[in-house]
């Protein structure tokens, strides 16, 4: 019986983990820099899964690196959240043909191999057929090879 509700547990786990948004799919890539010293990227790619949901231009999507990782540096300030409601008939979009891109160097300090990395993705998505706009999560993971 205790087992039967353990793997329950793990089913309804894993199942929620993958439909935490209904509207994207999120990943994410580590682009290296061509020189050592240079800038590279985490470049996050959105995957619609309904045609009519659009990820916001404004507020921007902001990447959030795990605090305790010591691999990478974000290269640019995150964006402040917005004041108030965001207005789908004003909204513009992001192209979600195309990753958007999140300038990275690596640490001075960093160890040499091969890390996992965490970040936090964050976004407003709208529907201008239904008329609402909300805010969006995403844990992505990314693996940086420090030679």
């Amino acid at each position: 019986m205790v087992l039967a509700h353990a793997l329950l547990g793990i089913l309804l786990g894993s199942s929620a983990a993958t439909a935490a948004n209904p509207y994207f799919e999120v990943g994410a890539t580590f682009t290296p820099p061509a020189r050592s010293g240079g800038e590279g990227s985490i470049d996050v790619l959105f995957t619609p899964l309904d045609p009519d949901v659009l990820i916001n231009e404004e507020p921007a999507v902001r990447l959030k690196l795990d605090p305790t990782q010591v691999v990478l540096v974000a290269r640019a300030k995150p964006t402040p959240p917005p004041s108030g409601e965001t207005d789908p008939s004003k909204s513009r979009y992001v192209d979600l043909a195309k990753p958007v891109h999140f300038p990275v160097t690596i640490a001075p300090t960093a160890p040499r191999g091969t890390w996992d990395l965490g970040a936090t993705v964050v976004y407003f998505f709208c529907s201008k057929r239904e008329g609402w706009c909300r805010r969006g999560t995403a844990e992505v993971r990314v693996s940086v090879t420090v030679p």
